[in-house]
This record gives structure tokens, C-alpha cells and sequence, in this order.
């Protein structure tokens, strides 16, 4: 029986917030951006040697057929592998959120660069790994590896295709083998476009089960579930079917769980679901206070503040912070606080501070640096939480139009906004706008109300939490 599908968002989302996901892109996740699957890419070589692509199981014997008619050349390979895999790719959603996620591990067995340049279009520094020479060096500051295990477009010639190089691969490339076994071992894979006809990857998959036995770890994969309209007779459709159900079984002899889903296209909307809930463990607090007002005393405040970043860290939240003034002190200190205590100083992984440049230098103007610091912020994390929200101006006390602002990004984003209206100021601004609509915030109306008037540190605290379980569901 193949995995659930809400089960395998909660898992893998678990392990992308955790650092051991890990994907394995094949061919089927290129096609979105135009680029061939191996059908195509064959199909001119085998025309050449009197074969019709479409009658033939074994691509990795036309592509052996080809070299050995050729004189044991592939020049004719690798001019089709440069032709198809440097035009112009699509757009590929898909590609475009698997390297938005914090995932440091890309496994392919593609010769494109989709991967590898999503990774720098989301500002993601990746450490290409295309041949043997390149796993024993590491490039500094890197965000992710991409192991690029059957070659690159960029050295077709030694792209891995032919019955030769499968035979060889071993002895030409054994520390792919090695380096793929060890994250096999150690992360949770995401199989994704691929076919599981590869050999290579059925070799590898085998010697994962001689090595750990029992003890394999669980990984997933997409199946489209086998229907009736895609066969010619119900007796075509139930030997698929009965197939079907034996290749997912089959599967978890590596470990491997299948999601059957009743079209491919469905996978987008399971990636996004997937960021999201990742994302909503990224908690932005937003706030700034050169006073805390009459209905809070400078310690109640100071205190609500300190605990509410502790608590969130305390239940695994990694909390966001702008360093505003009066507030980003204290949610720093929070933190700080259960990170040294119970979270082993990893400082990184539950806190993250963005302190806003308070002096004009260089070309760029402060106001737009200033809105570039908010939009990453605020794109970054799953719920804001407002709070207080005063500055001092020769007008005296006014609220804070860069909480107003930042309120108006995490709308156009939809991120999930809590506004704790007793802090007053700009923050009951905004809880009188998200009252206005509340429809739009659903997941509010229960809390609405309490969170104009509470002031009690421990309420306050125990129903924002509250609210976060509300929006997190059964994550």
C-alpha cells in the first residue's frame, strides 16, 4: 500500500526543516522546461541505425548500438546531447521550489543546468559535482551540492549513456557511488522525474540493501495511479494495474515509499504546500517601541516579549526579527536564551536577524534598501506576529509606518498575520484592518477579540501560541 499523501508532506516538510531532505531529479522534471526526455534524445540516433525509438525498452542498448556501428565513436551522441540541453529552457515551477527550499543535497542524473541555475536565481551559491575530480574539491561558502552523477552538458563526451559507461561506472566514477550511498544513508530523498529504469540507480539502490538491510531509511517517490482511460481494454488496464501494485511494493525493498497521485500535475501543488509549511516554522516578529503605553508596564512588556521569542524557539520555531527598535533587543535576548540552554548554540537555525541600516552610504537610497530588507524578510517566513509599533518624531509619539508597511508585504504575500491589538499603536491599526476583513483570516476568529484586549503575560502567550497550532494544523 503506497504512502498517504498528507503523510509524506508532514515527513519530508519535517525533513527540510530539519536539514536531511535531500532530492533526486531524473528526466521527467526537465521536460516542463522543453528540454528531451531519453526517447528524444535517441530517437535521430536510432533512425540512423535502422531502429524506431518507440519499439525499443532498452534506450541504454540503442545508445551502445549507435556508438558500436559508428566505429566505437559517439560523436553523433554528444552533438544531440549539446543540441538539446543548451536551447533555452521554460520556466520550471517545479525546479524553481525545490531550490527555494533550504535543501543542500541535489542528486541528477540529467545533463542540464536547471538545477544548478535556479540554485543562483534564488541567490543560492551551489558546488557543481560533474566528474570524479570535482567531489575532492569543495567550493567556500556554498548553500548547496548538485552531484551531477551521469556528466554535464558542458563535457557531453563523458556523459554517462552507453552500455559502456554503465559497465565502467564503477571503476570510472566510484566515488559518486560512495558519496550517493552515504547520503542515502543519512537523508530523506525526494525521487522526483524519475523512471526507476535507470540501472545505474538500480545498482546503487541494491548494494543500499545489502548494506543496511532492515535498517534502510525511508524514502519517496510520485507515481501517476493507473487508470482506465489511458488503455485500450480493461484487461490492458488491470495487468498495469496488478503491475502497479507490484513496482510499489517492490520499492520498499530500498526503503523507497511510492505517493500515487491521479496526474503529475499535481506535484506542483504538493512542492508548494511543502514551502509553505516550511515556511511557517520561520516566525517574523515585527515591532518597534519608543513606548509601551498605558496599558503596559515596561516590565510586563519586556517580559511578554522575551518569552514569547523564548517560547518559540522552545517549540522549534525559528524566529525572524528586524531588530527593531525597544523590541529586537529583547526578542534577541529571548532566544538567545533558550538557544544556549536547551538548542546546543545552534544560534543559526532558531534565530535570524536582519538589523535595518540606519545611515545613508553608497548609491543606494536607505528607503530602498529598507524595503528590500522587509520583502526578503517577510518572503522568508510563514507568520508574522505584530507588536506595539511607535517611533519618536519632532511631532512627538506617532506609529510606525514601517510596521504598516511591512503588515501590507506579508498581505500581498498571504503570509498569516497576528496582530496582538492590546500592544496598541500601529500594531491595533492593523488588527482594526484584519478585523475589517476577517474572513480573510480565518484561522483568527476565535482569537479576534482576545487579542484586542489581553494583557496578562501568561494568557497573552498561551493563545498566540495557540494560534500558531491553529494555523499549523496537524503539521
Amino acid at each position: 500500500m503506497a504512502v498517504g499523501l498528507e503523510e509524506f508532506k508532514r515527513e519530508f516538510t519535517k525533513a527540510v526543516i530539519e536539514g536531511y531532505a535531500a532530492i533526486f531529479a531524473g528526466a521527467g522534471i526537465s521536460r516542463a522546461s522543453g528540454y528531451a526526455n531519453w526517447k528524444e534524445l535517441l530517437s535521430v540516433i536510432a533512425k540512423d541505425i535502422g531502429l524506431d525509438v518507440d519499439r525499443e525498452t532498452d534506450l541504454v542498448a540503442v545508445a551502445q548500438y549507435y556508438k558500436n556501428e559508428k566505429g566505437d565513436r559517439r560523436d553523433g551522441i554528444n552533438q544531440r546531447i549539446i543540441n538539446e540541453f543548451t536551447r533555452c529552457a521554460q520556466q520550471n515551477i517545479n525546479i524553481e521550489i525545490l531550490t527555494r527550499l533550504p535543501i543542500t543535497s541535489y542528486w541528477t542524473t540529467n545533463y542540464d543546468e536547471l538545477i544548478e541555475d535556479n540554485l543562483k536565481s534564488n541567490k543560492r551559491k551551489p558546488d557543481i559535482k560533474a566528474n570524479q575530480d570535482s567531489l575532492a574539491n569543495n567550493i567556500y561558502d556554498r548553500d548547496a551540492v548538485v552531484y551531477k552523477m551521469h556528466g554535464d552538458v558542458r563535457n557531453p563526451s563523458e556523459a554517462v549513456i552507453t552500455k559502456d559507461d554503465y559497465e565502467t561506472y564503477n571503476q570510472k566514477r566510484p566515488l559518486f557511488t560512495t558519496a550517493l550511498q552515504g547520503d542515502l544513508i543519512s537523508k530523506t530523498f525526494l525521487f522526483i522525474g524519475f523512471s526507476f529504469e535507470d540501472p545505474n540507480l538500480e545498482y546503487i539502490l541494491s548494494r543500499i540493501k545489502v548494506l543496511l538491510g532492515e535498517n534502510t531509511r525511508t524514502h519517496y517517490c510520485f507515481l501517476k495511479k493507473v487508470i482506465l482511460a489511458d488503455f485500450s481494454n480493461e484487461d490492458e488496464y488491470k495487468y498495469a494495474a496488478i503491475k502497479q501494485e507490484l513496482k510499489v511494493n517492490d520499492l520498499r525493498r530500498y526503503g523507497i515509499e511510492a505517493v500515487i497521485l491521479d496526474s503529475y500535475d499535481q506535484i506542483t501543488k504538493i512542492l508548494a504546500d511543502i514551502e509553505e509549511n516550511y515556511r511557517i516554522n520561520n516566525i517574523f516578529i515585527s515591532g518597534s517601541a519608543a513606548e509601551y503605553g498605558d496599558g503596559w508596564q515596561e516590565a510586563d512588556a519586556i517580559g511578554f516579549m522575551h518569552n514569547l521569542s523564548r517560547r518559540l524557539v522552545v517549540e522549534n520555531y525559528r524566529v525572524i526579527s528586524g531588530f527593531g527598535l525597544g523590541v529586537g533587543s529583547v526578542i534577541i535576548n529571548g532566544a538567545l536564551e533558550e538557544i544556549m540552554t536547551s538548542k546546543f548554540k545552534h544560534v543559526e537555525e532558531h534565530l535570524c536577524l536582519r538589523p535595518f541600516p540606519q545611515i545613508q552610504s553608497g548609491t543606494k537610497l536607505l528607503s530602498d534598501s529598507w524595503e528590500e530588507y522587509r520583502q526578503e524578510m517577510i518572503d522568508n517566513c510563514g507568520i508574522a506576529i505584530f507588536i506595539f509599533g511607535n517611533k519618536t518624531t519632532e511631532a512627538g509619539i506617532t506609529n510606525a509606518n514601517g510596521m504598516i508597511r511591512e503588515f501590507e508585504i506579508a498581505q500581498d504575500k498571504k503570509k498569516y498575520i497576528i496582530p496582538i491589538g492590546s500592544t496598541g499603536y500601529a500594531t491595533k491599526e492593523i488588527w482594526s484592518k484584519v478585523k475589517g476583513n476577517l474572513e480573510s483570516y480565518p484561522y483568527l476568529t476565535k482569537y479576534i477579540d482576545l487579542l484586542e484586549v489581553e494583557t496578562d503575560v501568561n494568557k497573552l502567550l498561551d493563545l498566540v501560541i495557540a494560534i500558531i497550532k491553529e494555523i499549523r494544523g496537524d503539521l
